[in-house]
């Protein structure tokens, strides 16, 4: 099937962000009085909002986190980001094949707004969007699992859901494409296939990617 919008998340399926990401996560959290390790962050926060983040330590301990954390949180990636990100292997060039080929894609991810502009500036992939192509969970009311962030991105850019494929890497992301109504394509790299296995189908490499797209 020819698609008429390639959406892709950012964080795992752009930029090689999610080992950076969850190690500061675990290790702020456990830091807070919330034992928490890599293992459980990936498990529990891959692909979300951060505003899961309030939400799972409020229901598990009865406690708030603390008003600082998003900013001190956001603080601590960002500086990992620019001493150490790395675009995800092989994703340029699938980029640029969907750029030649006329494809229309655009990139809908968990993270804020900022978070995805520092990640896309620090691995020179941000030329590749630009503004008119890049959607946050802030832009609507609720981050994935809904549909709402996907729907949003596809309504934007004029293309309905049914023509659209998704590019995710996580179980929530998976939910949220579905829940959409669009083809989603599961990137194992890091995560076990059996947690993606609502995808329409899974590859482990970018170079794979293109026959899943075209084949």
């Amino acid at each position: 099937m020819q698609y008429d919008l390639v959406i892709f998340d950012n964080d795992g399926v752009l930029v090689d962000s999610e080992p950076l990401s969850n190690t500061i996560l675990a290790g702020y959290l456990t830091e807070l009085g919330h034992p928490t390790t890599y293992d459980d962050s990936l498990r529990d926060y891959m692909g979300a909002a951060l505003h899961r983040v309030h939400d799972v330590v409020r229901e598990r301990s009865g406690q708030e986190l603390p008003a600082e954390f998003d900013v001190t949180y956001q603080g601590r990636v960002f500086a990992a980001f620019e001493r150490e990100l790395q675009p995800v292997e092989g994703v340029d060039v699938v980029l640029e094949k969907l750029a030649a080929d006329g494809v229309p894609y655009c990139l809908a991810s968990s993270g804020s707004h900022e978070r995805i502009r520092v990640a896309l500036r620090t691995t020179g992939l941000y030329p590749r969007f630009g503004e008119r192509r890049i959607f946050s969970s802030q832009d609507v009311g609720r981050g994935k699992p809904a549909p709402d962030l996907f729907l949003h991105a596809a309504a934007t850019l004029g293309v309905a859901p049914e023509r659209c494929v998704v590019v995710e890497d996580s179980p929530l992301g998976v939910q949220a494409a579905r829940a959409a109504g669009m083809a989603v394509l599961g990137f194992t790299a890091m995560t076990p296939a059996d947690r993606l296995a609502g995808a329409s189908a899974l590859f482990g490499s970018m170079a794979e990617l293109p026959d899943l797209l075209f084949g």
